[in-house]
């Protein structure tokens, strides 16, 4: 990933338009035209040999005429003209370029190469970054810059736009401002063959004029570095996005329920989730959701009440709010009182809270100061329905009263029912920052905005449970079975050997052995007390069932030796083509009562391992009831994979049906999680079913697919997982402590860690006293990015199981890996000792191996011990302006430059 030189994208100081022209309609004209009527203020030069002027402005003949090199060209030319062009602009200087041409990937240069790839190697050696081709342009509308061939320019706003259709841009321009809406860049990605959606989260992402992101994705073409950027992005910001492409037209072949099951879209909503943005369906509800998400602030619940002058818009709301899987408030005693004491008799004494057609703005503020302090409630949604006798805009000017006179611990949104003469007090909401609109509907919708928001940020922010110390995975034995099996030229894992690699990460399955005769079928049966399953062995055929290849409840050999001959028989007839291995037997898995569930993995194209979850059985794609998620998964993850199913809330029990074991279901969750992150050489798996009950879990068939893996298991996720393979021990004094990257479930001893150390030491970390820190703090040091970010904390054992942390050491890199930035603290027990230099060490070789560019640091000038450590490690010092003293290494070795 990179930022680098895309300030010449954003804030150029002169621009050249290569292929400018005057013909009437041409791109070089339209952008030409763009660029003079923008009121961009640097120099604007246009670049075409067969002109003398274009719009009035002396033209060059070529890139090396112009009188000054240029900061950001925009290319219009025929795509052919394209790689020579770049290579002569990076030559000159220039470091960014709008490439507006089509068809470079379709068209090849003499030495084979399509143009695309020759503008990338010309660009390359200069560093010079491309927007495009084959896009409309982009817009900067603080800076007057136009750079686009667009049909209209774009108001200033605080929203940043990306978009990869140039046809839909030009729409939303339009639509834009018919609704008023500004932006603060507005930016049409093209075939973004090198600048990227995680390129511009990225930048804008650290950028104060853009307050949102807004996107609309057609597809992503770098998984991990869009995870990490969006990751970082939607942490600063609300990132909203709309994915194009949500239907797969025709069934997809898979060799599993989980691969036949898993579209591509639903992976790319667990990815758009687990980075924390929110997603939505269309561009009008894109612009709904960051005009709420701007003016909320958030919510600290989901608990929302509706107060009403109108019991009709009171039900459609309340309706609207539980099939969109909402909760409304449910109003306790005390709040019905208070109501009571304020409202005719006839109100609604429940939720929605209906105070009657003839409600003034007395009333509504009275009810509403009521419901905004309620401890029940954590949202209110507002609603007026123009009556005669009520003025609308006094209703809404009390209303906008009560939420200026009291700090925003509840959320407040509102719904002026009507049209043209709803118009006045809607402006009197605006002018207040309280998100208005329309319909109920709409309102509601809004709501559910900021809930799915909320749950996507708390994937971020939550500290989830530790991973069991027992989960101990026997990998090489998995590994010798997978490889094994591509050694003999087979995909396809028999049913025992995909168990055999289960069970090696302690996922409980059903003891199976092979037979190759029916003989042998009832020989094996004999061996086992109790009766058996039968099942067909064979590559060919995919769901057993579906041929009749399974038979249960055998309770003779010689049932089970007939069921074997039948079962042969009738496979011939129906699947001549099939190469039957021989059988498999295992005995009857008596577990009444229990839930048969799915549990997979697949291998999506972009994003790599995703997991699957849901309720099992032989109708699978008929329940069709699922969830996916991407690993690496954790406690907390693997939860949110299940509740996000509708059999989740059959798993927790009701009426005289015990609660399943719902730790056994998560586990085996991040064992699979743990199985595809340690093996690539895994493209689908299948436990179905997955037999789940108060006693734990069962894996009664398993189908598991291999391939020969091009990567490791960690390079092929799209969000890297914890790199245990840095964990080292070392002996400090008389002590052995563990090095370790951090981890999400250490936040609970790393508030014990801060909160044991001296204000002094405080200070020097954080330069300043910190009282206090919050749990979001907490969460952003220990739930890292393990891409861009890393941790080493130092912890030692105590009495029993209790562990506790004593030091740690942290560096963030840029994006371009150019410089890392670290800070390190060590608690006073081991003040003297060598922790500290054993950290620092640690994280300057960690960064050398990323091959960083350097490591840099601030150091308070008090702060001796530090001063003198980093002189010991030979960083270089430079005093600052405000006190503090840049500690400096270079990490990469220098390349003499030849005489």
């Amino acid at each position: 990933m990179s930022i680098r030189n895309l300030q010449y994208l954003f804030a150029p100081q002169s621009v050249a338009v290569i292929g400018a022209s005057n013909r009437p309609h041409s791109v070089g004209a339209a952008v030409m035209r763009n660029l003079l009527s923008g009121g961009f203020q640097g120099p604007i030069m246009p670049v075409n040999p067969r002109h003398r002027s274009v719009a009035g402005v002396l033209t060059y003949a070529d890139v090396e005429s112009l009188p000054v090199t240029p900061d950001l060209a925009v290319i219009c030319t025929p795509a052919r003209a394209v790689p020579q062009l770049v290579a002569a602009l990076g030559a000159r200087g220039t470091r960014a370029v709008v490439v507006l041409s089509a068809g470079l990937g379709d068209q090849r240069c003499d030495d084979g190469r399509d143009l695309e790839q020759a503008m990338l190697d010309a660009a390359r050696p200069h560093v010079l970054r491309i927007l495009g081709p084959n896009c409309l342009g982009l817009i900067v509308p603080s800076l007057g810059l136009n750079a686009s061939f667009a049909h209209i320019g774009a108001e200033h706003g605080r929203v940043a736009l990306l978009h990869q259709s140039g046809a839909l841009c030009t729409a939303l321009l339009d639509w834009a401002r018919t609704n008023g809406i500004g932006f603060s860049h507005f930016v049409s990605l093209g075939d973004s063959a090198d600048v990227d959606f995680g390129d511009l989260l990225d930048y804008l992402g650290g950028d104060p004029d853009a307050q949102a992101i807004l996107m609309y994705v057609e597809s992503i073409k770098h998984a991990r570095k869009f995870m990490s950027a969006a990751r970082a992005a939607a942490r600063n910001k609300p990132v909203v996005v709309v994915k194009a492409g949500r239907v797969e037209e025709g069934a997809r072949a898979a060799a599993s329920h989980t691969g036949a099951l898993a579209g591509s879209d639903e992976v790319y909503d667990a990815a758009l989730r687990r980075a924390g943005m929110l997603r939505v369906f269309d561009t009008g509800e894109m612009f709904d959701a960051v005009e709420t998400l701007s003016r909320s602030h958030g919510i600290e619940g989901e608990r929302l009440a509706i107060l009403t002058n109108g019991g009709g818009p009171g039900v459609i709301a309340i309706d609207a709010l539980v099939l969109a899987g909402g909760v409304p408030a449910h109003l306790d005693s005390d709040t019905l009182a208070k109501l009571d004491a304020l409202l005719p008799t006839t109100w609604s004494r429940g939720n929605p809270v209906d105070i009657i057609g003839d409600a003034d703005g007395a009333r509504y503020a009275a009810a509403l100061q009521v419901l905004m302090d309620a401890p029940e409630i954590d949202a209110v949604l507002v609603m007026h329905a123009p009556t005669a006798v009520v003025d609308s805009v006094d209703a809404a000017r009390r209303v906008a009263e009560v939420a200026a006179g009291r700090e925003r611990t509840r959320t407040l949104l509102a719904s002026w029912l009507g049209g043209e003469s709803m118009q006045a007090p809607r402006r009197v909401l605006s002018d207040a920052g309280i998100p208005h609109y329309e319909t109920p509907d709409n309102a509601v919708r809004a709501f559910m905005h900021l809930v799915r928001y909320r749950r996507n940020q708390q994937m971020l922010m939550e500290t989830p449970a530790s991973i069991p110390d027992t989960f101990e995975p026997v990998t090489a034995s998995a590994r010798y079975i997978v490889e094994s099996a591509l050694g003999a030229g087979r995909e396809l894992l028999s049913e025992p050997e995909a168990k055999a690699v289960l069970a090696a990460y302690g996922i409980p399955v059903v003891e199976t052995r092979i037979a190759k005769s029916p003989d042998d079928v009832a020989r094996l049966a004999a061996q086992f007390a109790e009766p058996v399953a039968v099942k067909v062995l064979s590559e060919s055929i995919t769901h057993k069932s579906d041929v009749g290849g399974v038979v249960l409840d055998l309770d003779t050999p010689e049932k089970a030796r007939e069921a074997a001959v039948q079962m042969d028989a009738r496979i011939a007839q129906i699947r001549p083509d099939a190469e039957l291995a021989g059988f498999t037997v295992q005995p009857m898995a008596r577990r009444p009562g229990a839930y048969e569930l799915i549990v997979g993995a697949m291998t999506d194209p972009i994003f790599g391992p995703a997991l699957l979850f849901g309720e099992g059985g032989t109708a699978v794609e008929v329940i069709s009831d699922r969830a996916i998620g991407l690993p690496p998964l954790n406690a907390k993850l693997a939860r949110e994979l299940v509740e996000g199913t509708r059999v989740s809330r059959r798993l927790g029990g009701y009426r005289d049906r015990p609660a399943v074991d719902l730790e056994a279901v998560y586990r085996t969750l991040m064992q699979v999680s743990q199985l595809v992150c340690d093996i690539p050489e895994i493209a689908e798996l299948d436990i179905n079913p997955l037999l789940a009950d108060e006693h734990g879990v069962l894996a009664l068939d398993a189908r598991l697919r291999v391939v020969t893996a091009s990567t490791s298991g960690a390079e092929r996720l799209a969000i890297r997982p914890y790199p245990k393979e840095l964990e080292e021990r070392v002996v400090i004094g008389d002590e052995t402590l563990l090095l370790r990257p951090i981890r999400p479930e250490d936040e609970p001893r790393h508030r014990a860690f801060l909160d044991s150390c001296d204000s002094r030491d405080i200070r020097f970390r954080f330069f300043g006293l910190v009282r206090s820190f919050s749990h979001s703090q907490l969460a952003r040091f220990t739930q890292i990015d393990y891409d861009r970010e890393m941790a080493f904390i130092a912890t030692r054992e105590k009495s029993g199981d209790d562990i506790e942390t004593v030091g740690v050491v942290r560096a963030v890199a840029d994006p371009d890996n150019e410089r890392a930035e670290f800070a390190i603290i060590v608690g006073s027990r081991f003040k003297g000792r060598g922790l500290g230099r054993v950290l620092l060490e640690k994280m300057i070789l960690y960064c050398r191996d990323r091959d960083t560019g350097e490591l840099v640091g601030e150091v308070l000038a008090e702060n001796a011990a530090m001063l003198g450590l980093a002189k010991q490690l030979g960083f270089e010092s430079q005093h600052g302006s405000n006190g503090a003293v840049r500690v400096r290494l270079a990490l990469r070795e220098e390349v003499p430059v030849p005489a």
